[in-house]
């Protein structure tokens, strides 16, 4: 295993080849496609069941957007789209962690 590196999250242990902007698209789409399921099934689960994945999906947008891929704004957007197509999930506000936020 070579050493020196910035670790398995290091921008250079990327896969080679897909972009920045690729890899923000990429994670756009896979938080769209997660709200969209929650969404489907939630009139199935019991509400508890329901928020914890809420919540779930919230910390995972506030995880992409603190490892910056994603942006705030995108992902507030994301939250808020899926919001009116699916009123029952309730809104979200994205924020950044304090220590990135300064």
């Amino acid at each position: 295993m070579a050493t020196g590196g910035g670790g398995p999250s290091d921008r250079t242990a990327n896969i080679p080849g897909v972009t920045e902007d690729a890899r923000c698209e990429r994670t756009a789409n896979l938080l769209i496609a997660r709200l969209d399921a929650l969404a489907r099934t939630a009139d199935r689960l019991p509400h508890p069941a329901v928020e914890r994945l809420v919540e779930l999906a919230s910390v995972a947008t506030m995880r992409a957007v603190a490892l910056q891929l994603l942006d705030a704004e995108r992902a507030e957007s994301i939250w808020n789209d899926a919001h009116s197509r699916h009123p029952a999930l309730r809104e979200v506000e994205v924020q950044l962690p304090p220590a990135l936020a300064a």
